[in-house]
């Protein structure tokens, strides 16, 4: 059947999607979700269908946004449109659902056909679903893992030895990364560091990045910065690594579950050309990991997993029960990241954390007194003229001073209501709160410390900050944060015995922590 095209501006986010009015659909035997193939000047597209009696008329097709740049088809151009038969991977998606294992080819055309959009969101659900439901043995888990790689770009980069970490988050705060790239490029070791935007955190790596240079670069960009630098930080979304994981990362989000846990992370790691990996665990109250039982189990899969890929993992536990160093939001984290590796003001957990997780991928490397030397890089000021280097090279201005990165103007103090030592901060209030601010679209809002864990107070005393970009906005994290009341502050251990009364009726949501 021939019909006239008529464009919709509208975009689907993943699948090919077409709209047919109820009676050409009728006509050709088609319904809601089918498949048709849709042709023009030798350019086809299978696209799943949507129905409609008055948006389109007898005759015409509406056709989506990604559709019309498969096509390069405009409005009023004929379009070839017929039946088509759905995907092969569906038998292999209800085959998941039934409890049963997928051998690579199932588990590659599943993907495969992700990335060519060619699965709707309802059979995408039906998958991630099934990973969630029915669990994936390590077989499956290589597969998958293998095949998210293979059907994305690759980086590329020369070398024998590529080092690389990751942390599963869940932490607020944690600009690690801005830390151990330099001081492992500053060692003479490549490390081509690709990292994401927050998805559900107050601000991910790339975020945080950003406030220094620019983390949109192409793989030949990437190539050039670590050729030149051996190092760089880069927004993963950018360069298309693995690509089926941000369509899988679409469906888990909104049902809050993560099944691919393992797979996207080594995937990932696999299409860098990845051989050496630290695996950052943070474990304990507010964080993804509650127990070093929960963490050391998920490490021995990963392990596993690397020695199946050809890439040697470590697994490092860190402490998860407060924010990393001071400032939470992406202007926040990204000052202080700067200013403790340019030696003008230290966060102490911050330093042992970064040379730490260094020191594990230098002693990886060969290298001996591994966290000495990473200390060391550190504090002579080696670490600091290589991340200058890299900002160089990203677009950045090299000599940026932590005072040029501008935070919110809107700022409001959080008092301690009671004098004692804080014996608790609660993670996942604080990403509520800084998320209420603003993080991570308005850069310089977030959260500041004053005092931590460990540390006392008298009443009245500030314990931390509350920046936003507007009064509104600050407004609502002030009211989010006297409501939530995130760190507990106590005179005595036997004072803590009573935390809370949860009121009745009150609908009380898991928080959700999905950070790549």
């Amino acid at each position: 059947m021939q019909l006239k095209s008529k464009l919709t501006g509208i975009e689907s986010g993943s699948v090919l999607v077409v709209m047919l009015n109820y009676l050409d659909a009728a006509e050709m035997g088609i319904h809601s979700t089918d498949r048709v193939k849709v042709s023009f000047n030798n350019r086809e597209a299978i696209c799943v269908v949507d129905i409609s009696k008055t948006w389109v008329g007898k005759g015409s097709i509406g056709l989506y946004k990604e559709v019309e740049e498969a096509l390069s088809i405009k409005t009023g151009d004929p379009a070839n449109v017929s039946p088509a038969e759905a995907p092969r991977s569906l038998e292999f998606i209800t085959k998941k659902m039934n409890g049963a294992r997928l051998n690579k080819q199932e588990m590659f055309t599943i993907v495969k056909d992700t990335v060519d959009r060619k699965l709707s969101d309802i059979e995408l659900t039906a998958f991630v679903s099934s990973l969630h439901f029915n669990g994936l043995s390590m077989d499956e888990t290589v597969a998958l893992s293998a095949s998210m790689a293979e059907t994305g770009k690759t980086l590329g980069i020369k070398g024998k030895m590529i080092l690389d970490k990751h942390s599963l988050g869940g932490v607020p705060g944690d600009k690690t990364t801005m830390l151990v790239v330099p001081i492992i490029a500053a060692a003479g070791y490549k490390i081509p560091k690709t990292s994401s935007r927050a998805i559900t955190s107050p601000a991910g790596t790339a975020d945080r990045v950003e406030c220094l240079c620019p983390v949109t670069l192409s793989v030949d960009e990437i190539l050039r910065t670590v050729e030149k630098t051996n190092g760089c930080l880069a927004w993963g979304g950018a360069v298309d690594l693995a690509p089926a994981d941000d369509m899988f990362i679409q469906v888990e989000y909104p049902l809050s579950i993560d099944p691919l846990l393992l797979p996207s992370v080594m995937s990932k790691k696999k299409a860098a050309g990845s051989t050496h990996v630290v695996i950052d665990m943070p474990t304990g109250r507010g964080s993804k990991l509650k127990t070093i039982g929960e963490a050391q189990s998920l490490a021995k899969n990963f392990i596993e997993l690397g020695k199946n890929m050809g890439i040697i993992v470590n697994c490092v536990l860190t402490f998860g029960e407060q924010p990393i160093g001071y400032g939470v939001g992406p202007a926040l984290e990204a000052r202080e990241a700067l200013s403790t590796i340019s030696n003008i003001s230290s966060s102490p957990d911050l330093v042992e954390k970064a040379v730490s997780v260094a020191g594990v991928l230098l002693e990886m490397a060969g290298e001996k007194n591994g966290k000495d030397l990473a200390y060391k890089l550190l504090k002579s000021g080696s670490a600091e003229r290589k991340l200058r280097q890299i900002i160089g090279e990203q677009g950045g201005d090299s000599k940026i001073k932590p005072s040029d990165i501008e935070v919110g103007s809107h700022v409001a103090e959080i008092k301690s209501k009671t004098s004692g030592t804080i014996w608790w901060i609660a993670n996942h209030d604080i990403v509520k709160i800084s998320r209420e601010a603003g993080t991570p679209k308005d850069r310089g809002a977030g959260v500041l410390f004053r005092k931590k864990i460990g540390d006392t107070v008298k009443n009245g005393e500030v314990i931390m900050e509350v920046y936003a970009e507007d009064d509104r906005k600050l407004h609502n994290a002030i009211r989010l944060a006297e409501s939530l009341n995130p760190v507990g502050v106590y005179a005595k251990m036997k004072d803590r015995m009573f935390i809370e009364k949860v009121p009745d009726g009150e609908n009380h949501k898991k928080f959700f922590v999905l950070e790549r």
